[in-house]
């Protein structure tokens, strides 16, 4: 790909301690398109972001002298939004609630395969469309411009596959939507072929949505799926 195939191209701030895979990884980012920066640390990661910009940030877990859970949650702290990917060793539902409670938008599971990385990167780079449209359902509106809901007037912070995942469920008002729907069009890759990363980000979603104790909306159909209902 050429400079001239892109008017912009998105920039991606990789923070990896292992320098190989670093360089790897940036290597088939820059020819798949993408700007890179590299910080091998956490505390240049923190700078890095701040100064490059990014547009995707790529934290691997196990960071010299830090979590990169704890440097996601300091990003996130300090107002980063952009989508927030966790390059993690080990694939527990534990892992994934606090991968999700952290502030991050997904994680990539090593070890490391460019192919498979490039398609989770290129679903979060994907250009957006803008819009004034809002969906409802009883007291909660998505704001699909913002990229966030709204229950009783109250402000709900979404991660990009938070959002993109309530948005499915609003679109499909009291249709029970199977697992494999959700994962086919809210993740829209092969997920390692596992659906229970759909409960965790559930689960997670309610506790956002229901933060002020509000009635349920997102019901679970056992066995089969979820629908968004009132009762």
């Amino acid at each position: 790909m050429t400079s001239g195939d892109l008017d912009y191209s998105p920039r991606v701030l990789l923070i990896e301690a292992d320098e190989t895979l670093a360089q790897h990884v940036s290597a088939d980012l820059r020819e798949s398109g993408y700007e890179t920066a590299i910080a091998y640390d956490a505390a240049t990661g923190l700078h890095q972001a701040q100064e490059f910009q990014p547009s995707l940030i790529v934290i691997d877990r196990m960071l010299a002298g830090e979590s990169g859970l704890v440097l996601v949650e300091r990003l996130r702290t300090g107002g980063a939004r952009v989508p927030v990917l966790l390059l993690m060793a080990r694939d527990s539902i534990d892992d994934r609630i606090a991968c999700l409670e952290a502030g991050a938008d997904d994680y990539f599971l090593k070890p490391y395969r460019s192919e498979e990385f490039l398609k989770l990167v290129k679903l979060y780079l994907q250009p957006e469309v803008t819009s004034n449209e809002q969906l409802r359902f009883a007291d909660l509106m998505l704001d699909l411009a913002t990229r966030r809901a709204f229950r009783n007037e109250r402000i709900v912070d979404l991660t990009m596959k938070e959002f993109e995942l309530l948005k499915y469920l609003m679109e499909h008002p009291r249709e029970v939507l199977t697992r494999e729907q959700i994962l086919e069009n809210v993740w829209g890759y092969d997920f390692l072929g596992e659906s229970n990363v759909i409960e965790v980000y559930i689960r997670y979603l309610r506790l956002k949505i229901e933060d002020e104790g509000e009635k349920r909306l997102i019901q679970t159909v056992r066995g089969v799926g979820y629908v968004l209902r009132e009762s």
